[in-house]
């Protein structure tokens, strides 16, 4: 079997390899001709990275994202990991990763213990009070439930009162579920409780053993749990959040900032960022051009 290298933005131009994966039936996509002149522009711009290896801190419980290889669990796979080792080929910089908890990603990076967090997180202004933010993705959530929908929750509303949430510490869809409160009193009715896990696999075994009513997250986290359990899961709804997911940089270090957004901006150009979407089957539409999130 051939093994095609992870990191898109590297370019096969070997006419042997060619033919090799011509007869080994792969279908070569097109390459984005600027990207590699553009990249070489970007190492001479911002040269400081070059040769460099820098900490990525992820939180590697989101399969399709970044998750431990099942393969090999001394390495990462998915979307995030193969986007940053992009924008390191881009830049010229190789990336190590520290795994910690979803709630530890931006104090990892204000301590020094990480250069960069490319961990399918949200970019709110809250959290930009603590780190700069490049955005790259639209936000859709899905709600999880046990299958049936007993409890008949439809989204982020009053349908949640009465109910348990399993949820991340530290997502932003805690206050989410905690906003819904007021509406609920106003109601006559209980108020939703939220129960804190650190990490994805928890809070979804908490519906399984029906400890908890729903868990509300990035929609494709929530279809691949129903698809892991088909006879007892199902989305009950998705949902749009008012975010946008980021790349978390250092707000001391505002070059690093303006070269990872300019590499990031080529990989999106190039059709390399949709590329990665498709190969990790993951929603094309989610797809934006890069901006930035900071909070002075």
């Amino acid at each position: 079997m051939v093994k095609l290298p992870s990191p898109v933005i590297r370019r096969l131009t070997s006419a042997a390899l060619l033919g090799a994966l011509v007869l080994a039936g792969f279908a070569m996509p097109k390459p984005a001709e600027a990207a590699p002149a553009a990249c070489a522009a970007l190492q001479a711009k911002y040269p400081d990275w070059k040769g460099k290896t820098l900490v990525n801190a992820i939180n590697p419980h989101t399969p399709g994202y970044e998750s431990i290889d099942p393969k090999d669990p001394t390495k990462y796979v998915g979307y995030d990991i193969d986007l940053g080792e992009a924008i390191g080929d881009c830049l010229g910089f190789k990336l190590t990763y520290k795994a910690v908890t979803f709630a530890a990603l931006l104090t990892t990076l204000a301590s020094g213990q990480a250069d960069i967090v490319i961990s399918d997180i949200y970019a709110t202004e809250e959290r930009a009070k603590a780190a700069d933010f490049i955005t790259y993705s639209k936000v859709f959530d899905g709600v999880l439930v046990a299958k049936g929908n007993p409890k008949k929750i439809t989204g982020i509303n009053t349908s949640l009162c009465g109910a348990a949430a399993a949820e991340n510490t530290g997502y932003v869809e805690v206050p989410l579920i905690q906003a819904v409160a007021p509406e609920c009193k106003k109601e006559g009715k209980a108020e939703p409780t939220i129960q804190l896990y650190d990490n994805n696999a928890n809070c979804i075994q908490a519906i399984l053993a029906g400890r908890a009513d729903t868990y509300i997250n990035d929609v494709n986290t929530v279809d691949n749990a129903v698809k892991a359990y088909p006879d007892k899961l199902e989305k009950a709804i998705a949902v749009t959040i008012p975010y946008q997911v980021g790349i978390a940089v250092p707000k001391d270090k505002p070059k690093f900032r303006e070269a990872v957004k300019d590499a990031l901006t080529e990989i999106y150009k190039s059709g390399d960022q949709l590329a990665l979407l498709k190969k990790w089957k993951l929603d094309p539409e989610n797809l934006i051009e890069p901006g930035l999130l900071m909070v002075k």
